[in-house]
């Protein structure tokens, strides 16, 4: 298991270089996250990172993440530092997730997560943490063998 920022931080390169230079802002990186750990849980039946993932007004959020960029307000994020590799199999993963969530808005994907039940099912609000079962249960159904 890894930690959510570094997680991150192998997002925010990742979209820098396959998406000619585009930063992703922090609600953007926020819901990239949720879909890791969420397809995550799903594929592998752990979780990505330890950190929690909570229910707020704009969608799913690490609260240490979100903390780290804060700063960057509606702002892209520049990330230039090294990157941690994955095991192939959940670098794989990381890439087809990627992939399919990373051409998205960040309101694109605020729109995607609103109508999920993970989200839908969990008050909204500081604290209110997504259980890692309801994420697991929900994206094994959007596994395709």
């Amino acid at each position: 298991m890894y930690k959510a920022i570094e997680i991150a931080h192998k997002i925010l390169q990742k979209a820098t270089v396959d998406d000619n230079g585009e930063f992703v802002t922090n609600m953007k990186l926020q819901k990239l996250l949720y879909y890791m750990q969420g397809f995550h849980l799903a594929w592998f039946d752990t979780p990505l990172f330890e950190e929690e993932i909570e229910a707020w007004m704009y969608g799913p959020v690490v609260p240490s993440v979100f903390e780290t960029y804060k700063h960057e307000g509606k702002r892209g994020i520049e990330y230039s530092g090294n990157t941690i590799m994955l095991l192939d199999e959940e670098e794989s993963l990381f890439n087809k997730v990627y992939e399919v969530y990373g051409k998205y808005s960040a309101f694109g994907l605020i729109n995607l997560t609103h109508s999920e039940d993970p989200w839908k099912n969990t008050p909204i609000g500081r604290g209110n943490v997504i259980s890692k079962e309801a994420m697991k249960t929900f994206f094994k159904t959007k596994i395709k063998e």
